[in-house]
């Protein structure tokens, strides 16, 4: 059916696609242990998207979309690329309405799977079980996955292809201060440059300053327990 989005986050822009509803495409499929949609494209990107942001769109939270390209009438170029977001691309009817994040919108899909969650996979990248609930690096640790996770691996866990582990061989936290961190996140250009970057800035608006204060606590957190040899 026809959709159209108000707020584009790959385009910046409002965009009309063919699509139809990722819901649909998820009936009957088996759940058991499976509470994570793995949404993997063929640059190697590979978002962790909660199953439960997905079934929220029945009962009145963001309804997620799969975008499909006509052929006949490709998508525009992306920014700063030469291609479209073809010829499969997740994208949200309400994104506010769950707090859908600016890498929960993989374009180029070439696959979507149902998983178990990033942590029972990688138990590597878990916090321990003592860290409080509501921890900042708790916070951050969920930040990260859904923002970081789809692009860089951490201690050898993870899917995305994109960019550099950040914890092997040495965590990125004992090379990079916080504020060169926290630099490099929300404008990579401004630190380092080379021909093939690919990672965004992530603004304020992507990324608030508390979510990356505590995704900068979570990986302080992890990195202090690979230490310790947990």
């Amino acid at each position: 059916m026809a959709l159209h989005v108000p707020a584009d986050v790959s385009y910046g822009r409002a965009m009309d696609y063919l699509a139809v509803p990722l819901l649909g495409l998820l009936e009957g499929s088996p759940n058991g242990p499976f509470d994570t949609l793995e949404a993997q494209a063929t640059d190697g990107f590979a978002s962790q998207i909660p199953l439960a942001l997905v079934l929220a769109g029945a009962r009145g939270g963001s309804v997620a979309w799969i975008a499909v390209e006509d052929p006949a009438r490709p998508w525009p170029a992306l920014p700063k690329s030469g291609a479209s977001a073809g010829p499969f691309y997740l994208v949200w009817e309400y994104p506010e309405r769950s707090g859908i994040q600016t890498e929960q919108w993989p374009y180029a899909l070439a696959s979507l799977t149902l998983a178990e969650s990033p942590e029972h996979r990688w138990p590597q990248i878990a916090l321990p079980a003592d860290v409080a609930a509501d921890a900042a690096s708790r916070r951050g640790g969920r930040v990260f996955i859904a923002q970081c996770f789809p692009c860089h691996r951490l201690y050898g866990g993870g899917n995305g292809e994109m960019g550099p582990d950040l914890g092997v061989p040495m965590s990125v936290t004992a090379y990079l201060t916080d504020a060169g961190l926290r630099a490099i996140i929300r404008d990579p250009r401004a630190v380092r440059v080379w021909p093939a970057q690919r990672m965004p800035a992530f603004g304020p608006s992507a990324l608030p300053d508390a979510d990356l204060d505590a995704v900068i606590a979570y990986l302080h957190a992890i990195a202090n327990r690979q230490t310790k040899g947990n």
